[in-house]
């Protein structure tokens, strides 16, 4: 079974991400950036579902200190942002992908499976 990390400081947000994934994947949480980079490097996971908004360091400081330390994992960006800015940023940062908030079940599991399939 792959493993996800799920880096996501709300409570309702990681309990949907986890519903949505947990018969497919083992799923992980960091509450915010730094606990991400630590759980990348101890949990070894096949990707990363990253919110960009999170106390301590956001997720694109994370992305980038992951990608440092040779993570070449998929990372998608999880945001409420929906700019074209927004999404230009996550990449930048070495994000894979993009999705908005409020995340749906099919496009998710779409998204997902492409990244794992390449």
């Amino acid at each position: 079974m792959k493993k996800i990390l799920v880096a996501e400081d709300t409570e309702s947000n990681y309990l949907l991400l986890s519903i949505i994934l947990r018969k497919e994947y083992e799923v992980c949480r960091a509450h915010d950036g730094q606990e991400a980079v630590e759980k990348f490097e101890e949990y070894q996971p096949d990707m990363i579902l990253m919110d960009i908004k999170m106390p301590v360091m956001d997720g694109l400081e994370a992305t980038r200190q992951i990608r440092r330390k040779g993570g070449r994992l998929p990372i998608i960006a999880l945001t409420a942002n929906a700019y074209d800015s927004d999404r230009d940023k996550a990449f930048k940062a070495g994000c894979d992908d993009y999705m908005a908030k409020p995340i749906m079940a099919p496009a998710l599991h779409e998204m997902i499976k492409k990244h794992f399939s390449e």
